[in-house]
């Protein structure tokens, strides 16, 4: 049954998943981009992270590219004393180390700042000069080896995708990580559809569009009218709109405790065919296709 426009089955609030990987996650997760680079918010956003955890976040998005490793040694110091198997991790790995002869040091220096031995989905950030077949041969070797259990890639559009797919080994991407919130629809003309085709989930980031800094998202008539007909948030509004289609995952940040868990429960927000109808008016969807936002 509905409750307020969130989803309760049995009394529990029943939080949206999806599947990736080898894994069933709750569809919104937390993401760690600007996390980690001050002292001075440190222990307010390892709050965060466990925060989000304790409301039922698995997944948690970081990146070696992010404070140079200090978002991961963050996240390390967050789950220090919290079950593994009950996380599901994802890290990147930069164009610049994503070949052969570095790709596994440069692994080896996010593991151990995540304080683990593997992680669950490790992604290449986005396209450089190593040919792409020459990563993906060593994303496997990873993943044979037990370091990684799945991978994934970021960034690409529809053409890296299917040029990805055209590869030996390439059919095993295991996800596609790209901006995507209800500000930058571009995806949704081709790449998304595509996507849902193929069986390979979006990960969205940026999904609250970087905090909405202008309010031109959290302000709108529309989705202000939204989330109060579901007593929500207007940022509950925009992550329950992302994940909407039950083949994505979102990964918006905070490093505030209450928003973090806010961010989580708004994975048991359910939007009907009006309120949907009423967002697409204020935010039309794409008519050509749009070059890939990437921020």
């Amino acid at each position: 049954m509905l409750k307020n426009g969130f989803l309760l089955i049995g009394g529990f609030i029943f939080m949206r998943e999806l599947h990736l990987g080898d894994k069933t996650v709750p569809a919104i997760g937390l993401g760690t981009w600007h996390m980690g680079n001050s002292t001075a918010t440190r222990a307010k956003e390892i709050k965060a992270i466990q925060a989000g955890i304790d409301a039922g976040a698995t997944v948690i998005d970081t990146a070696e590219m992010y404070g140079n490793g200090r978002s991961e040694s963050l996240v390390g110091e967050a789950i220090a004393n919290i079950d593994r198997e009950k996380l599901f991790l994802i890290d990147k790995v930069l164009p610049s180390n994503a070949s052969a002869d570095r790709m596994s040091h440069s692994l080896d220096t996010s593991l151990k700042l995540l304080g683990t031995d593997y992680v669950d989905l490790y992604l290449y950030h986005w396209r450089g000069a190593v040919p792409l077949s020459e990563t993906v041969e060593t994303l496997q070797s990873l993943q044979q080896q037990g370091k990684i259990k799945h991978w994934g890639v970021s960034n690409f559009d529809l053409p890296d995708m299917k040029e990805l797919l055209a590869l030996p080994g390439g059919d095993q991407v295991a996800a596609n990580e790209d901006l995507y919130n209800l500000g930058s629809r571009g995806i949704e003309y081709s790449l998304l559809p595509w996507q849902r085709k193929q069986g390979i989930p979006l990960i969205a980031y940026t999904p609250v569009a970087a905090g909405d800094e202008r309010g031109q998202l959290i302000n709108n008539p529309a989705v202000k009218e939204v989330a109060e007909a579901h007593q929500a948030t207007p940022w509950q509004i925009l992550l329950a709109w992302a994940i909407r289609d039950g083949s994505t995952l979102a990964i918006p940040q905070s490093g505030d405790p209450k928003h973090a868990v806010d961010n989580i429960k708004a994975a048991s927000l359910t939007l009907n065919e009006d309120d949907l109808a009423k967002i697409d008016k204020a935010f039309p969807k794409p008519t050509s296709k749009q070059p890939l936002d990437i921020r």
